[in-house]
């Protein structure tokens, strides 16, 4: 995912809402919010009647304040989704009545300050995470290394960026050629060794499989900087060849200590206390 599109699901008061990060603004999934502020139970049919409703009442066309984008649904597929900038969700929770709506504008108007801020100062961003992290009870140490590994991702996806990645999907590709050539696995197939599904992946690895990886992306960076790379054949045939090296260090390492690297280990709520002691003896 490249530094302009950014996904994440945010969490307010236990419901999950979608949301991506694109053209230096937050887009809200419309359902999402409908259904927290609602209860409803086909909140997609509420948003359709919505629609109507306003428009006959009020003559306003709701749909011209939103964009499609897809994001993941809840059976974990890709699908276009109706999404509204903040201010056009102000506009929207106008439309609804619900006592939740107040805190919810709250929660929104927060995370729009705190995006700006970031810009301003990428190193906040580091920080909230870190903050996030420790509040889940992540080791400091496995942290540590959690935070190195995100700015190393950066700087390639910062890379890819200028350099011909435009898509999601061409950053899932690239990715792939990389996990591929460090752990002989895509990323899907990594998460289903570790039994997740919508997780994110680097969120349930070991001290060393982040370092691994980190090697991977480090050096993938390195080699299209030295190549000059332009266009994604170019970017995919470097990810190959940065895998490639982390690999070769990885079985290194696997020789030296009799052991695999890849692991089943995670950090879901029944395995936190293994995934831990696992991060504190390999150090």
């Amino acid at each position: 995912m490249s530094h302009s599109e950014l996904t994440k699901i945010s969490i307010f008061e236990g419901k999950q809402i979608r949301r991506i990060f694109l053209e230096e603004k937050w887009w809200f999934s419309v359902i999402d919010i409908i259904g927290f502020l609602t209860s409803s139970k086909n909140p997609r049919d509420y948003w359709h009647k919505m629609k109507i409703r306003e428009k006959s009442s009020a003559e306003v066309e709701l749909s011209t304040i939103c964009r499609q984008f897809k994001l993941t649904a809840p059976d974990g597929k890709q699908r276009e989704t109706d999404c509204a900038d903040t201010e056009g969700i102000f506009r929207i929770i106008q439309s609804i009545p619900s006592p939740k709506a107040e805190p919810f504008k709250l929660w929104l108007a927060k995370i729009g300050k705190e995006r700006v801020e970031e810009i301003e100062n990428p190193e906040l961003a580091m920080n909230r995470a870190k903050n996030l992290y420790e509040k889940k009870g992540y080791d400091k140490n496995w942290i540590d290394k959690r935070m190195r590994g995100i700015s190393v991702r950066h700087s390639l996806t910062d890379e890819w960026a200028d350099r011909g990645a435009k898509k999601a999907v061409d950053y899932a590709i690239l990715t792939n050629d990389i996990m591929q050539g460090a752990f002989n696995l895509k990323v899907n197939e990594y998460k289903q060794i570790k039994g997740l599904e919508r997780e994110n992946l680097r969120d349930h690895m070991t001290d060393l499989e982040l370092i691994i990886t980190m090697l991977a992306e480090a050096t993938t960076t390195q080699i299209t900087q030295q190549k000059n790379s332009q266009g994604i054949e170019k970017l995919r045939s470097d990810a190959k060849l940065g895998g490639a090296v982390a690999g070769r260090t990885r079985k290194d390492i696997e020789t030296q200590v009799s052991k695999k690297i890849i692991s089943k280990e995670n950090f879901l709520p029944n395995n936190k206390d293994k995934f831990i002691n696992s991060n504190d003896s390999d150090r």
